[in-house]
């Protein structure tokens, strides 16, 4: 094209007047929007008849759905009268005014569906409200402007939608269509968020004449566990957690996997609200907070999940493929997110039966501040109300087994000691002044060496708390301990393996890396420094979370520059920064002035941190930046802390570690999210060695 040529049709689009577009050009613009691929078609197709009440929902597709999409359904179906609207833009059945907008229940409620899809390929919708199959009526939209035409056509009741040869009519949009294979992964990945989404519906899903998927209804747990086998493999729900938990009008049930039932990818992640799929940013910043430190570098978690909701206080009307939902109370349902699924991570603790009644709760469980909206965890309510934790002390510490004496300086740093050291006088405020005060004939130290006595004091102080589990009868054990734990008062058990807990007893160590055991069940594989490393490592978060974080005034405040956005979610959100140990104050209309920090974080670098905290206040309503950053920090000093390989254990040592496990939240996983014990059945021992074969 020329210049003049270009000019001449730069000024003749100038000059156009303002006109309607015809019905066809409009309904292909819309279904750019929400057509686009034959998956996207199934989704419209579908949730259709669900929304018209069908119990049975049968999907036929060819060549990917390139050639051929039908969808039937025995719902209530359509009248002869409404036939000619079922076609038009903007007609539906399923609002009337705006307040049934605001709360709209159902899942398509825009009417533009089956216009935009019949404008892009040829659509024939057969439907019949009766019970008679001689009283059905066919309609098919005909010629430019797409009029209706309505004729009569046997169908029993309820609806059935064809489409044939999609996008014949714009080739640039059939060019990006994928290899039939691909196509149909979308598809059948479409089927099966709606499979999931209703257990209430018997679902088919036949692909060239080939029946792939023929699930019934299901209305018990154990026929809903065996729709989720079929749809997502046996391995999801042998590695998931199922909870129910409701709090503050907001239910959340279904099945999240375990840490250690990771994928490379997210392909089964599936979130549900009042019925509809839905891929949100809050809620997606949510699961991978409660997924924090407890998956391994890489991997994504597995999850179907329901959220039940009131529909008013959502609006499912964000975009046109109504994938995206925003909740009037954005904070709050993150927390409850945030919280149920952090709760119930922690409760699957190595060795433990992961039921759903242990992991079920109700209004008591889970506490709603009325002030500022957030979830209160059960731990979170104790701390508020300045209540004792139910457990003896003894089993709120871990097994300390200190680090050799010709390894202990190679370890140590002042910032360990501090953390150390406040957490001892925190359980013993008793000793505050013999840890200030030299002991009398203690030779006079300083420096490093003071750093180094101080680092194996606190380390001695867990190891005298916690009393060692050994077996009846290991008096070699009790005896000769190496110093590092005492001597249990009281006996256990025989090692009898009916009665043996979860993780069982400790029967030897293998290379000095890994602990053997034998349960009811079989053997049990553990890798004593990942299990120990977690042990130490939530010990040392209950400590540095449990109360209010020590904050450390800046000597110089730090000047940030500052949109006035984040100058007002600094102002307003004063009382977020205050409890996470952070001071700021406004010094202009775009200045902002960092007066504290956490005394942990006293190195770090503060204006990337306080930017993000920001950004994740303003657009999830919280932020856990500060408590990520002093995580990483105890990650690290949990792992310098732990038994290291080649430590030779005792028969003591090694069960006073498994208790510790089977204690300790989160204990099926260290700190990297690598898991930390294995079983092996009898069963498959005897599989091994071709044992009654």
């Amino acid at each position: 094209m020329t210049m003049t040529e270009s000019s001449v049709q730069q000024d003749t689009s100038v000059r156009r007047r303002i006109q309607v577009l015809d019905p066809r050009l409009a309904n292909q613009i819309a279904a750019g929007e929400v057509v686009e691929r034959p998956a996207s078609v199934v989704k419209e197709l579908v949730e259709n008849a669900i929304d018209a009440g069908g119990s049975r929902i049968d999907i036929e597709v060819e060549v990917g759905g390139a050639r051929l999409i039908r969808v039937r359904d025995d719902g209530c179906g359509i009248a002869e009268d409404d036939l000619p609207l079922s076609l038009s833009r903007h007609a539906t059945s399923k609002i009337a005014s705006l307040e049934e907008l605001e709360g709209v229940a159902s899942l398509g409620f825009r009417g533009e569906a089956l216009a935009s899809v019949s404008s892009v390929s040829r659509l024939e919708l057969v439907s019949n409200v009766e019970d008679d199959p001689r009283g059905g009526w066919r309609v098919v939209a005909e010629g430019r402007n797409m009029e209706p035409r309505v004729t009569p056509a046997p169908h029993p009741r309820g609806t059935s939608v064809t489409v044939r040869d999609l996008f014949f009519n714009t080739p640039a949009r059939r060019k990006f269509l994928r290899t039939e294979k691909t196509e149909f992964g979308h598809v059948e990945e479409a089927f099966r968020r709606q499979a999931l989404s209703r257990f209430d519906i018997g679902w088919t899903l036949r692909h060239n004449s080939k029946t792939l998927h023929q699930l019934p209804v299901a209305e018990s747990i154990e026929e809903r566990e065996r729709r989720l086998r079929s749809l997502l493999g046996k391995d999801f729900l042998g590695n998931a957690l199922t909870l129910d938990i409701a709090a503050g009008g907001l239910r959340l049930w279904g099945w999240v996997g375990l840490p250690t039932h990771s994928r490379a990818q997210a392909d089964q992640q599936y979130f549900f609200v009042n019925g509809r799929v839905v891929r949100d940013r809050l809620v997606a910043h949510a699961i991978r907070q409660a997924y924090r430190d407890v998956l391994f570098h890489g991997r994504h978690p597995v999850f179907v999940l329901y959220l039940e909701v009131d529909p008013t206080v959502v609006d499912v009307n964000v975009h046109p493929t109504k994938h995206e939902v925003r909740f009037r109370d954005g904070r709050m349902v993150h927390d409850f997110l945030f919280s149920s699924l952090h709760r119930a991570l922690g409760e699957a603790r190595a060795g433990g039966e992961h039921d759903a009644r242990q992991l079920a709760s109700d209004q008591d469980g889970l506490e709603v501040d009325p002030t500022t909206g957030e979830i209160k965890t059960p731990s979170a309510q104790t701390r508020e109300n300045g209540e004792a934790s139910a457990q003896p002390a003894w089993q709120q510490q871990p097994m300390a087994l200190h680090p050799r004496r010709e390894d202990a300086t190679a370890s140590v740093t002042p910032d360990r000691v501090r953390v150390f050291m406040d957490g001892y006088r925190q359980l013993h405020p008793e000793h505050e002044e013999s840890l200030l005060t030299p002991q009398p004939g203690a030779p006079q130290v300083g420096g490093r060496a003071a750093e180094v006595a101080l680092a194996e004091r606190a380390g001695e102080y867990t190891a005298r708390t916690l009393p060692s589990v050994q077996p009846r009868g290991s008096q070699e054990n009790r005896t000769q301990n190496d110093g590092n734990l005492p001597a249990s008062s009281e006996p256990m058990a025989e090692e009898d393996p009916t009665q043996a807990p979860p993780l069982g007893f400790a029967i030897a160590q293998l290379h000095g890396i890994y602990i053997l055991a034998q349960n009811a069940q079989g053997l049990v594989l553990v890798d004593m420094h990942a299990a120990h490393e977690r042990i130490v490592y939530e010990h040392m978060k209950n400590q540095v979370h449990g109360g209010a974080l020590e904050a450390q005034p800046l000597l110089v405040p730090v000047s940030l520059a500052a949109s006035p956005a984040e100058i007002e979610t600094a102002e307003s959100e004063r009382e977020a920064f205050s409890r996470l140990g952070v001071e700021l104050d406004a010094a202009g209309p775009e200045t902002l002035l960092v007066r504290q920090l956490p005394a942990l974080l006293s190195d770090a670098d503060v204006e990337p941190l306080i930017r993000d905290m920001l950004s994740d206040l303003e657009r999830y309503g919280r932020s856990d930046r500060i408590e990520a950053h002093i995580n990483e920090l105890l990650a690290t000093m949990a792992c310098h802390g732990s038994v290291r390989a080649n430590r030779q254990l005792t028969i003591a040592e090694m069960n006073a570690l498994l208790r510790d496990m089977e204690r300790t939240e989160r204990s099926g996983q260290c700190n990297h999210g690598r898991p930390t014990w294995t079983q092996m059945s009898l069963r498959e021992l005897d599989r091994l060695f071709l044992r009654g074969q």
